[in-house]
């Protein structure tokens, strides 16, 4: 909290001049500085704040004077939905595809998969982002190119998301699929006489999972945390959006307000996945016992 309302208090721009516009008279300016206690030096400011979130107060908008606290209990369970939508689309292919890809390994489909991976991981969200709604909102016009409303409006933003996010579990779950196919226990299915695919979904499968509740649990807390760049290209009312506008505004309480719930969340998510380690994997548990 300290070093993030340290770094809201270096930007530039005043909260107050945003108000009321550069052209105000001087005094005018400095009513509203007194009004928002922008006025006070840093210590005192950050002091203050502190004493509000004490008490669980996350302070007042500056511009629509409206609790923030109630502002993200309102729009957070549209990045909820959202984040969601973008994990069903990206885990189940992404593991699907990567486990198909460690199997025909330097065939044609693993070479497509892979060129694939790449594309999703390399190119920008937003310029995907675009092109999915130049493409399916005003060439097709199948879907909304904007706006928070059904599962329509849904579509788009959740498949801009679930790119990037399914090109990383493929190659997490074709690489490590890789590694553990040459594992001695692996051998030693097939000399028993296992088949392939029993091989796959019993041994190599379970395995794989492992790995891939880090880099999903992390996506998932970044997503929950307010996909920024998505949610405001495609108009979501959602935490994304809500910190984008709160920067643009310098409503430093808006800001704060969605960093602070945003470290929370991402910080509970990753005590869920250590604890999930110790389900998936034996050896932790072993190691938890000695």
């Amino acid at each position: 909290m300290l070093i993030t309302f340290a770094l809201i208090k270096a930007l530039p721009g005043d909260p107050a001049i945003s108000l009321v516009g550069e052209r105000a008279k001087p005094e005018t300016i400095e009513r509203i500085k007194k009004e928002l206690g922008t006025d006070k030096g840093f210590i005192s400011q950050f002091a203050g704040y502190i004493a509000l979130i004490l008490k669980g107060d996350f302070g007042r908008s500056y511009y629509t004077q409206r609790d923030v606290a109630k502002d993200i209990a309102q729009k957070f369970p549209n990045t909820i939905k959202l984040a969601l939508a973008a994990m069903l689309i990206a885990a189940p292919p992404g593991i699907v595809f990567g486990v198909f890809s460690a199997k025909n390994k330097a065939r044609f489909f693993d070479r497509a998969v892979s060129a694939l991976t790449i594309c999703g991981i390399s190119l920008p969200v937003f310029w995907m982002g675009l092109i999915l709604m130049y493409l399916f909102s005003l060439y097709l016009k199948w879907l909304p190119p904007s706006g928070t409303g059904d599962l329509r409006f849904m579509v788009l933003p959740a498949i801009t998301l679930a790119i990037p996010a399914w090109a990383s579990i493929a190659r997490i779950t074709r690489t490590t699929a890789l590694e553990i196919i040459n594992e001695p226990f692996i051998r030693t299915g097939r000399a028993k006489g296992l088949k392939e695919s029993a091989i796959f979904l019993r041994h190599v499968l379970k395995n794989v999972m492992i790995p891939l509740v880090t880099i999903i649990g992390l996506d998932f807390g970044s997503y929950l945390n307010g996909a920024v760049l998505t949610e405001t290209i495609f108009g979501w009312d959602g935490i994304g959006r809500f910190i984008m506008e709160g920067i643009i505004k310098r409503d430093y309480p808006v800001v704060m307000g969605c960093l602070i719930i945003g470290t929370v969340v991402f910080v509970s998510i990753n005590i869920v996945v250590d604890i999930l380690y110790h389900y998936l994997d034996p050896r932790i548990r072993v190691i938890g016992k000695n």
